[in-house]
């Protein structure tokens, strides 16, 4: 229902307090995640001016291109998977947001994140559909807007905006940008009336055009939706230097219609004086100052253009928050998108098979056909999953982190129904083993997770393989730091490196030596840091893997098939089945699902034989997990997959 837009701009203090106070763990680390690569950020409406703002974000804070696009771009845009694709979306209702999100999750991009304000709405229902996208709820204080985004959008630009600050600029101050901004919330400050008194000027003029520079541009883009979407007149954007090509030439012949708005801060003072020094002096100019910086300057500009949008509703008679919707609006809001039919058997196995060849090509099915290549990928599908349907398994081994447990909850115990499969197993009769690269803390976690009597029916290869145990062992792990003579010089060679000094913790065990960023650190780089000290002192024995939280060095001769080995040899040389998420080299589940019989719930290698993604397209992670051993049953000798468990 629509709300005074008064009312709602009375609110804007509370909602900057609120999102300054609120517990964003989960934020920071959906933005570490998404600092891995380039971003696309896809909003409607007053939303898409919340991506705006993302995608400016991400691009100042972590140097990678921030795209902006509607629903309908992103729907239809072929990106690389490894662009990390967000929704915003404050009522996550409307039909175009949640198209947008049943595609792009299908694609399986390598990180689908939405934020949205309302809990239970289409939107959320379609993530808990799809575990591995990153929810991220922040249902605002003032509650719903009304006709136009207003504290929804501050909320969502200022949570952005703190969680960004304090993902990769720590010693910045937050408290710095609130101090600077938390008085634009408020109509009655000085620096608002200064505003005020400022675009006093500009409203008998139908057309503004807003200036605006690097840091304000959010303003300008908000000025442009609101004026358009309440009918307040029409606002031309354009930076200090685009106006100079050609968009000036307005002003000579319609200028007479035109008034100006700039933003205007420290960082872009002198080429904002030259600007408007130049502008004919009858054109009406409103030059808003917004003090700070970066965060402080994105939402001083953004909040300036809440303000202003209601000043020109007064001026013109239009109360932006009740502007009213005619019945052809409304239709046109509500428009079904074209939904397709009840999908053909036939047509579901091909969009599994297609899903699992993507995965395992890294391209598309028509590139396939038009290289001739798809018929041997379709082979051999088709014959790994003939010995999956046929095999009756021995022995299950599993990795634990992004496997068992989500990675980005990996020290929380197991989800129940991932526990209940576990329980299963290890109930039947075939040997249920973990190979993870932690250590006792896996062992704690499954002990609180498992009943008692089952802990030694349970094996462990702790350390990638280096220490095997029962779950009932407690001298397993052994604990100590000290490494074995084989790593011993490299571990000191990174404890004393000015590369790592400061930017990773070094954990040392007797066969292995993990090394953590303190704070974000891009994968590759600290795998080439590891990588350039390994060569310098010449220790060639060293085996280096990768997970998505840490890099490995392990002893050679260690490895998750030392687990496989020990497993089979229980099963009197059974087969095997191995599951885990990191199967492409130099992942650290490549040995793990090179078995001849290896599932992955995420990532593939190119080996056509093997450690092939079965799961169902815009699916990975603990939820494929899940799956995989809910469609094993217990038969006379181990277990088996049920018949048409794989179409």
């Amino acid at each position: 229902m629509a709300k005074p837009y008064a009312s709602e701009l009375a609110r804007l203090q509370e909602t900057l307090r609120w999102a300054s106070s609120i517990d964003i763990e989960s934020l920071i680390i959906a933005v570490k995640t998404a600092a891995l690569s380039p971003l696309s950020a896809i909003g409607s409406g007053g939303s898409l001016t919340a991506a705006h703002a993302l995608a400016a974000l991400h691009q100042a804070f972590t140097g990678k291109l921030g795209l902006v696009q509607t629903p309908l771009e992103a729907a239809n845009a072929n990106l690389d998977t490894s662009v990390s694709q967000w929704l915003l979306s404050a009522g996550g209702s409307n039909v175009d947001i949640n198209a947008a999100a049943v595609s792009l999750i299908e694609r399986e991009h390598r990180q689908v994140a939405v934020m949205c304000g309302r809990p239970g709405s289409p939107i959320t229902e379609i993530c808990e559909r799809h575990p591995f996208v990153d929810l991220l709820l922040f249902p605002p204080p003032a509650g719903k807007d009304g006709f136009l985004a207003t504290n929804s959008l501050l909320g969502f630009s200022a949570l952005l905006a703190r969680a960004y600050t304090s993902a990769f600029n720590p010693n910045a101050s937050w408290e710095g940008v609130t101090s600077t901004v938390e008085p634009y919330g408020d109509t009655s400050s000085g620096q608002v009336q200064s505003w005020r008194n400022a675009a006093e000027g500009i409203w008998a003029r139908s057309t503004t055009i807003v200036l605006y520079g690097p840091s304000t541009k959010i303003g300008a883009v908000d000025l442009e939706s609101k004026f358009t979407e309440a009918a307040l007149g029409v606002v031309q954007p354009a930076d200090y230097r685009n106006f100079a090509h050609g968009r000036h030439h307005w002003l000579a012949k319609r200028g007479q219609d035109t008034s100006i708005l700039a933003f205007v801060t420290d960082e872009d003072r002198a080429i904002a004086d030259r600007t408007l020094a130049l502008i004919p002096s009858e054109i009406p100019i409103a030059r808003l100052e917004v003090s700070g910086h970066g965060p402080a300057a994105l939402l001083g500009s953004l909040l300036a253009a809440l303000h202003v949008t209601g000043w020109a509703g007064l001026a013109r008679g239009i109360d932006p928050g009740q502007p009213g919707v005619p019945d052809f609006g409304r239709k046109l809001y509500h428009l079904n998108l074209p939904r397709m039919g009840r999908q053909k058997a036939s047509e579901v196995r091909a969009k599994y098979v297609n899903a699992a060849i993507e995965r395992k090509t890294g391209e598309p099915i028509r590139r396939l056909e038009e290289r001739k290549t798809l018929p041997h990928w379709q082979d051999a599908l088709t014959a790994f999953i003939g010995q999956l349907q046929s095999t009756t398994f021995g022995g299950v081994v599993l990795d634990y982190d992004g496997t068992v447990v989500d990675t980005r909850h990996r020290f929380q115990p197991a989800r129940p129904e991932i526990v209940a499969e576990l329980e299963r197993i290890a109930k039947s009769d075939a040997t249920l083993a973990i190979a993870t690269g932690r250590g006792v803390s896996v062992r704690k976690d499954l002990r609180f997770v498992l009943p008692e009597e089952l802990w030694s029916r349970v094996i462990i290869g702790y350390y990638n393989g280096a220490m095997i145990g029962t779950l009932s062992d407690d001298s397993v792990p052994d604990g100590t730091d000290e490494v074995c003579p084989e790593l011993k010089e490299l571990a000191e060679a990174f404890a004393t490196s000015d590369e790592l000094a400061g930017s990773a913790k070094q954990t040392n065990r007797r066969y292995q030596i993990t090394l953590e960023p303190r704070q974000f650190m891009a994968e590759n780089r600290l795998w080439d840091i590891a990588h350039q000290l390994i060569l310098r002192i010449g220790c060639r024995e060293a085996i280096v893997t990768r997970s998505s939280h840490s890099v490995d060095i392990i002893a050679s001769g260690v490895s998750k098939t030392n687990v496989i080995d020990l497993v089979r040899e229980r099963c009197s040389g059974g087969q095997l089945l191995t599951i885990g998420d990191r199967g492409r080299w130099p992942g650290n589940d490549y040995d793990l699902l090179n078995a001849p019989i290896g599932l992955s719930v995420d990532e593939v290698s190119v080996d056509p034989v093997t450690c092939w993604n079965l799961a169902e397209p815009g699916q990975r992670g603990i939820e494929v997990t899940r799956k995989y051993l809910q469609a094993l049953e217990a038969v006379d000798g181990g277990l088996r997959f049920r018949e048409g468990t794989f179409l």
